[in-house]
C-alpha cells in the first residue's frame, strides 16, 4: 500500500468480517459497496475459517487495527504521511489527533471532520466533508462511521475524493481513542476477540453473535460442502 501511496494512486479498503457477510446479503448498497473496494481485509477468524472449509487461500485475519497500526509504521518508516480522519466525535478525534503525535511523530494529522449524527447524509454534508479533506491533500483517508454507512458512502464517493488511499475501520477510532478497550491478545490470538467485546458492549454487538454469526456459519456450511464432497 506505501508504494500505491508514492505512486500516487488510489485505492481504497474495506473490513469484511461475518456480520459484514451477513449484512451484505440483506442489503444490495453494501454489497455493491463491498465488491467496489479495491482491497477487502479480513478482519474476523470467522472469514479465515471460512476461507479454509471453502477452499480459499486466506490463511490469518487483519484487523481493522492491524491495517491503520501497520500503514502508519510503514509510511513513518518510507519518510512520512498525511493523514486525516472522517467520522466519530470531536471529542474521539481529539485524543486520536494527540495519540497520534505520540505514537507516529513522523505522521503529519493535516484534518479531522465529526460527521453529523444522521442515519443518512444530505449532500450538502458529503459536499463539506469532501471539501474539508480534499482541502488538507491527505495521503490517507481513516473513516470511521460504523458499518455499513462507512462503506457505502466511500463507495459513492470515492471518485471525488482527493486521497491516495482510504480504509473504512470503523471501531478502531474508539479502540485508539481509548474510549473501548480492544480484548486481551490472548483473546486476539485465539480468535476470540469478539468475546470481551460482546461483554464491554452487550446492546450494539448482540444481533452480530446471536443473529449474524449462526446465518453466517450456515451459508458457509452450505457453500463449502459441495466442494468438499467433490475432494479426492
Amino acid at each position: 500500500m506505501v508504494d500505491a501511496i508514492r505512486r500516487g494512486g488510489h485505492v481504497w479498503a474495506a473490513c469484511m468480517n461475518p456480520h459484514s457477510y451477513v449484512v451484505a446479503s440483506d442489503r444490495q448498497e453494501f454489497s455493491d459497496a463491498l465488491k467496489g473496494a479495491d482491497l477487502m481485509v479480513p478482519d474476523g477468524i470467522g472469514i479465515v475459517l471460512a476461507s479454509r472449509w471453502c477452499g480459499g487461500d486466506i490463511h490469518e485475519r487483519v484487523t481493522g487495527f492491524d491495517l491503520f497500526s501497520g500503514l502508519h509504521d510503514a509510511l513513518e518508516a518510507s519518510g512520512g504521511g498525511r493523514i486525516f480522519f472522517l467520522g466519530s466525535t470531536a471529542a474521539v478525534l481529539s485524543e486520536i489527533d494527540t495519540r497520534m503525535r505520540r505514537d507516529w511523530p513522523g505522521l503529519e494529522v493535516v484534518g479531522t471532520y465529526s460527521p453529523p449524527f444522521v442515519v443518512q447524509f444530505f449532500e450538502s454534508d458529503s459536499a463539506a466533508m469532501i471539501t474539508t479533506m480534499n482541502a488538507a491533500r491527505p495521503d490517507v483517508l481513516w473513516v470511521g462511521m460504523t458499518a455499513p454507512k462507512q462503506e457505502e458512502w466511500l463507495h459513492a464517493h470515492w471518485p471525488l475524493i482527493d486521497a491516495r488511499f482510504a480504509g473504512a475501520i470503523g471501531a478502531v477510532f474508539d479502540f485508539y481513542a481509548g474510549r473501548i478497550n480492544r480484548s486481551h491478545w490472548i483473546f486476539q490470538r485465539l480468535g476470540f476477540e469478539w468475546l470481551p467485546r460482546l461483554l464491554q458492549e452487550p446492546r450494539r454487538l448482540w444481533r452480530r453473535t446471536f443473529v449474524s454469526a449462526p446465518r453466517f456459519l450456515w451459508a458457509v456450511w452450505r457453500i463449502g460442502r459441495p466442494s468438499r464432497r467433490r475432494r479426492p
